[in-house]
């Protein structure tokens, strides 16, 4: 079980793609019946199965605004400062603080809200993809038994998209069992 991003199979929606490209070349392999592992879009890949086989704007403001000489020069940017440290019962040192964590909580605040989104946006995705790989490995497995006559270059190939759906299923069933 995948507890850590690092330890996640897809860390991404660009690593999806991987995934995507599968489901897609099965999709492709059960309408087109004469399509074969030296006709498909990842011949590479399928051959590589086959042989494996199953297995900071608010503090700027605020200083701009706030110092008794308006303005970004020497004297405007140090009165600032200090009318901001001034409400902590400071000086121009406290002042950069004071106007400093407005930006350094709201970025925080930023980031988190950012990364949440990211992720949940990542988890559905990786469902979505979970969802059609099981589709496509089922249909795949029909076809399998459908067309167990056919060639063998064909029978190759779907075992290779089978074996390649099999890993997917697995790697995304692992990254979505992370809460």
């Amino acid at each position: 079980m995948a507890k850590k991003k690092k330890e996640m199979n897809f860390k991404n929606q660009e690593s999806l793609q991987t995934v995507v490209k599968i489901i897609e070349e099965a999709d492709s392999a059960l309408n087109d019946k004469s399509r074969t592992i030296a006709t498909s879009s990842i011949p590479e890949v399928l051959t590589g199965a086959l042989g494996v086989g199953v297995g900071a704007g608010v503090g700027f403001a605020a200083l701009y605004l706030g110092g008794s000489v308006v303005g970004l020069s020497a004297a405007g940017i140090t009165s600032g400062l200090a009318a901001a440290g001034a409400i902590v019962g400071g000086g121009m040192a406290a002042g950069l603080a004071v106007l400093a964590a407005p930006a350094v909580v709201l970025g925080g605040v930023g980031v988190g809200i950012a990364s949440h989104i990211k992720h949940k946006k990542l988890k559905d995705s990786k469902l979505i993809c979970y969802k059609e790989a099981l589709k496509k490995q089922s249909a795949i497995i029909k076809a399998l038994h459908e067309e167990a006559t056919a060639d063998k270059e064909r029978i190759d190939y779907l075992n290779s998209l089978n074996i390649m759906l099999q890993a997917a299923i697995r790697d995304l069933e692992q990254d979505l069992q992370v809460a």
